[in-house]
């Protein structure tokens, strides 16, 4: 099948820095991609590209076979790409439907031609909606993100690209800095948006999430991209090793 994404020969440079050096990397439908590497290994900046926020010097980017480029975060959101990243994004003194639908606000008519107000009833509906998919048991739309717990956080963001379809949502270390709990929450929400079919891009210096979720793994170093695997066969003290060298004993 035609990969849901497809990166040719991706390379960035900022200046005299080469950050990202040829690298190509197949997304199919409905998987769950990890991709790892160490600090400066060029995993943010090649999500940065595929996200729209930066682009490539250099290469190709198909997305279901299509030759594509995104001008902008916005653009790819439209074409079907969510990025979830680490700070979430999220306005904390908003409410959750708020934040669920800030960009993409639903309005009904008023009685008089050509004006239109916020449809506020009908965005707490659709959000309640949304998290009851991701089984997430809060239902009080009004609440401010920022009387949420970590987890809870997270759940809004999905709901967020739930919203605009997204069949690709990228997540840059999701589980940082959470607890044992809210962790298992944010691990079980990545395992719904495939079982509704989703493709998730997983950014994670965490190998025992990776281990647990993903079913194959991409690991970058110094720009490159020097292993491209399934996960099945591998722990996490392995995969850290690969992680740290760049070579597969497996």
């Amino acid at each position: 099948m035609t990969p849901i994404l497809s990166l040719a020969g991706i390379t960035k440079r900022y200046g005299g820095v080469e950050a990202l050096k040829g690298v190509d990397l197949d997304v199919h439908q409905g998987e769950i991609l990890a991709v790892c590497g160490d600090n400066g290994a060029g995993k943010s900046t090649l999500i940065r590209i595929v996200s729209g926020a930066h682009e490539a010097s250099g290469g190709e980017m198909r997305l279901h076979g299509a030759p594509v480029v995104f001008r902008s975060p916005h653009d790819a959101l439209t074409r079907g790409i969510a990025t979830i990243y680490q700070d979430l994004a999220l306005a904390p003194r908003l409410s959750i439907a708020e934040n669920v639908f800030m960009g993409a606000e639903l309005v009904r008519p008023l009685l008089l031609p050509f004006v239109k107000m916020l449809d506020r009833k009908g965005m707490r509906t659709a959000a309640r909606g949304y998290l009851e998919r991701l089984q997430v048991p809060v239902t009080d739309m009004r609440r401010p993100v920022e009387r949420l717990s970590g987890g809870q956080r997270q759940a809004v963001a999905i709901a967020r690209a739930l919203h605009w379809n997204a069949r690709l949502v990228i997540m840059d270390e999701p589980t940082a800095a959470l607890g044992v709990k809210e962790t298992g929450l944010v691990l079980d929400l990545i395992r719904r948006l495939k079982a509704e079919g989703r493709t998730v891009v997983l950014i994670s210096h965490n190998m025992a999430d990776v281990v647990a979720l993903a079913d194959r793994v991409a690991i970058l170093k110094g720009g490159r991209k020097v292993i491209d695997r399934p996960l099945k066969g591998l722990d996490a003290d392995t995969l850290a090793h690969m992680v740290m060298t760049g070579v597969d004993r497996t």
